[in-house]
């Protein structure tokens, strides 16, 4: 599959249609701005193993398939966006072609980047086979869709200032602390449940509780690591600040992270998605993408 065969049908941002959607609309934002990078090498090169290379996964017969064709936006920065030179790139993009390999389906993969209320109903009308877009995977959506298994989850993680870091087990050495966290989200309810030694400041911004951070105005912040990661590696942080223990994987607080969807009546297609991600995963292959769009890891 080459990138010379992407149907690109829409250049324009798109709406969001579910929380999580709304979670990257911001995103999109911070990667756009980060034309600075920091060229400190990252502490953590770590990258999430989601698979156990150990369990068997039968890898269904897809041989009868013409055409196997990834849905996905241009703008959800770093998994699908437009480069530099127009061109649909990001993690989304390159993994579809890695499966495409896994699957041995290069020759009959295309990927086709639309607004985003319109992946659904071209799903639904067979105008694709399957959505690699962030679709939230959470009971509303599992009524419409067959998901694959998670590929990348989003853990919570606590940042603090280098001289002030503390090590695990936080619960014990963030005792007393002032911790910032945006109020109402997840990340509060979590922190509150699990880390109820510490003392929660509650921010209605996150860069105003990041600025309270560098200022040393309070201890520590507890938020997304992936937003985290790319504060972290801005001019803005200046090398502020670093993780400190976790990640902490909470689905419950978190959410199931992201997953491939697929026609309800397409399991199948589900299940051979589930067997190329754990080799793609076992082969190294995943970290290798993950780690090229997120050289501080989140993990």
């Amino acid at each position: 599959m080459n990138l010379t065969g992407i149907q690109l049908l829409s250049r324009r941002r798109m709406t969001a249609k579910d929380s999580f959607r709304s979670f990257c609309a911001t995103l999109a934002a911070i990667v756009v701005l980060l034309s600075g990078i920091s060229s400190a090498r990252p502490e953590s090169v770590q990258a999430p193993i989601l698979w156990d290379s150990r369990e068997r996964l039968a890898k269904p017969d897809l041989s009868g398939i013409d055409r196997l064709r990834f849905l996905t936006t241009t703008d959800f920065p770093p998994f699908n966006y437009l480069d530099g030179e127009g061109r649909l790139s990001g993690l989304h993009v390159d993994l579809a072609r890695a499966i495409c390999a896994e699957l041995a389906l290069t020759d009959k993969c295309q990927i086709q980047a639309l607004p985003w209320n319109e992946l659904e109903p071209a799903l639904a009308k067979g105008d694709g086979e399957a959505i690699i877009a962030g679709i939230a995977v959470n009971a509303e959506n599992r009524s419409k869709f067959a998901f694959s298994r998670p590929y990348l989850q989003f853990p919570a993680r606590f940042v603090m200032a280098r001289p002030k870091a503390v090590a695990e087990p936080l619960a014990e050495t963030l005792s007393g602390k002032r911790v910032g966290v945006v109020a109402g989200s997840a990340h509060e309810r979590f922190l509150r449940d699990r880390f109820s030694p510490v003392e929660v400041l509650r921010y209605e911004r996150q860069e105003d509780m990041l600025a309270d951070l560098k200022a040393a105005k309070i201890d520590a912040a507890f938020s997304d690591g992936m937003r985290l990661a790319f504060w972290l590696s801005s001019t803005d942080a200046a090398g502020c600040c670093r993780f400190v223990g976790g990640p902490y994987l909470a689905p419950d607080y978190l959410g199931g992270g992201l997953a491939i969807a697929v026609p309800p009546n397409s399991h199948e297609l589900a299940t051979a998605f589930d067997a190329a991600l754990q080799q793609i995963s076992a082969k190294g292959i995943f970290a290798e993408l993950y780690l090229r769009y997120f050289p501080v890891s989140f993990y």
